[in-house]
């Protein structure tokens, strides 16, 4: 179980993911940050889940850290860093594991087996925000809409990419995300 002392999850999680990424990948430190602060503005649909998205959204792409790369796939690498060394709680190590239909880049690499045995087969409910967070977020912390990002994905990477050919086995998956946290968003400031 995480032991946080006197601070709270998502602050934790801030400060880990600043010591690996901020000064090696300042970059990905930008992107992380945005999403993080796409994660806060969807308190007013997850209450008192809202802390465990955010520390989840600071937490999602540690996998890239020079000194955790393992296996090359960034979320299995993460969620074995927070599972092994931090003890990190379960929903979020799977919240890591699994972000932004992470299941189809396992199928790529040949890592679904480890994935799914270690960190389940499905995610938990609050995959679909941390998705949401994730693909309506550019490279530099900037809010993308989700046809944007996929676009900026693949262009990075090339069609032959197999992080290309990923994205694009999930994209049926990131949209119902990203859709349905739109729609939760909008009922919301619909309703007084």
């Amino acid at each position: 179980m995480l032991i946080v002392d006197s601070v709270g999850q998502a602050e934790w999680a801030h400060d880990l993911a600043k010591d690996l990424l901020e000064a090696t990948l300042p970059r990905r430190w930008a992107h992380t940050q945005g999403v993080a602060a796409r994660a806060v503005s969807l308190a007013p649909i997850l209450g008192d889940e809202a802390d465990t998205l955010t520390a989840a959204a600071y937490l999602h792409d540690i996998g890239y850290a020079p000194d955790l790369v393992s296996t090359g796939f960034h979320p299995l690498d993460g969620a074995r860093y927070l599972r092994n060394v931090h003890q990190a709680d379960d929903m979020l190590c799977r919240l890591v594991a699994h972000h932004s239909c992470a299941v189809n880049e396992a199928l790529e690499r040949s890592l679904f087996a480890e994935l799914t045995a270690e960190f389940g087969e499905e995610g938990p409910a609050l995959i679909q925000a941390l998705t949401y967070c994730d693909m309506t977020t550019g490279p530099d912390g900037r809010h993308l809409d989700v046809a944007d990002r996929l676009a900026e994905i693949h262009s990075r990477y090339g069609s032959g990419h197999l992080v290309s050919r990923s994205i694009t086995a999930s994209t049926p998956c990131i949209l119902t995300a990203v859709r349905e946290i739109e729609r939760r968003m909008a009922e919301r400031i619909e309703k007084p």
